[in-house]
Order: C-alpha cells, then sequence, then structure tokens
C-alpha cells in the first residue's frame, strides 16, 4: 500500500507492509487501500514540509542488513537542523567511512530516516533521492542545516 504526500520535495510515496512504514519513494502513485498508519505518515511528511515538524514518529522496519540496521538507526539520531559527516558515523561505529555511504545509499525510507543529514567531510556527499545531490541540497536549506548553502 502506498499513499501519497504531496510536497516541495516532489509527491512522496509513503508504504506500508500493514503495520510499519517499509519505504518512501519519489514522484510516486497511490497504491491500494489507505490505512490509519498511510494517512499519519502522509499528514507527518505534509507536516514536515510545511516547517511544523521536525521528528517523525512512525513505526518504521527499513529492510536492510544487520550493519544498515545501526546506520539508520545512527542517521535517525541526528536532530532536525544538524548533520553529521559519513566519518563521524564510522568512528562511532567502529568501522570504515565508505560502506556508511553505501548504507545511505540503500537506505529505503529517505526523508524520514534524514540520510540528507549525513555528509562527507569536505561538503555535501551523495544522495540517492529525487535529484540527486540538488535533492540533499533542498532538504539541508528547508532544514536551514548547512549553513554555508543558506
Amino acid at each position: 500500500m502506498i499513499a501519497v504526500a504531496q510536497t516541495r520535495f516532489g509527491k512522496l510515496g509513503v508504504e506500508s507492509d500493514g503495520t510499519h512504514i517499509v519505504a518512501l519513494h519519489w514522484d510516486a502513485v497511490p497504491r491500494g487501500k489507505g490505512s490509519a498508519l498511510l494517512a499519519e505518515a502522509v499528514a507527518q511528511l505534509e507536516a514536515y514540509d510545511a516547517g511544523t515538524l521536525t521528528k517523525f514518529d512512525l513505526p518504521l522496519a527499513p529492510k536492510g542488513s544487520d550493519f544498515q540496521q545501526q546506520v539508520y538507526k545512527a542517521m535517525l539520531a541526528i536532530p532536525y537542523g544538524e548533520t553529521l559527516t559519513y566519518g563521524e558515523i564510522a568512528k562511532a561505529l567502529g568501522c570504515p567511512a565508505q560502506p556508511i555511504g553505501q548504507a545511505c545509499g540503500a537506505n529505503p525510507i529517505p526523508v524520514i530516516i534524514p540520510c540528507h543529514r549525513v555528509l562527507s567531510k569536505n561538503g555535501i556527499g551523495g544522495f540517492s533521492g529525487a535529484g540527486g545531490v540538488e535533492g540533499k541540497i533542498v532538504l539541508l536549506k528547508h532544514e536551514n542545516g548547512f549553513p554555508f548553502l543558506l
């Protein structure tokens, strides 16, 4: 089931397995029957877009390896408007930075699991969401999360 939030970031489709949010899709089309969970997810995405929500409160079940789950948890801990580098997360998890970037790129629930808040030590880094790095910049500007972009 997919419900769509209309945002400045595009049509964000939130996918549910019935009890958890499992994915976010760019330029999505609604699919299947709606649910209270999907309605809440859409409402939260629209509130985030409006600037009235800074922390999502949804049951999440992103697919990924144990390592990816650790990275997703680390990304969820980054507050709105703040950033960390791949290296800082790597240091906290005791691993090299490159696998952190790969896990960020594999994030199935971008925006809600804020991979856009993870930067390279010398700049923006990559982004697998719509628009690539430009999409990441839009999200960071929205959160006032990277001062030299403002």
